[in-house]
């Protein structure tokens, strides 16, 4: 079944499998809270949700309007 167009549920593998980072983890890349949907940009670690103090995140599917992620995770 597709995706709705807008969903940040991207990650998901062939298994339905959606992987989920740890608030605290390094991280570079666009991510959405798993628990209210806020969205974040980050370069170096995965902060606690501002919007709902959440700790778990889903990594936003790639686009082509998405820059490009060529730099290491520090």
């Amino acid at each position: 079944m597709p995706m709705p167009e807008g969903s940040f549920a991207g990650s998901l593998d062939a298994a339905g499998y959606v992987e989920f980072h740890a608030a605290g983890n390094p991280a570079v890349g666009e991510f959405h809270c798993s628990e209210c949907g806020y969205g974040i940009v980050v370069q170096h670690r995965l902060p606690s949700c501002p919007m709902c103090g959440g700790s778990s995140w889903e990594e936003t599917a790639w686009s082509a309007l998405s820059r490009r992620r060529d730099f290491p995770i520090q």
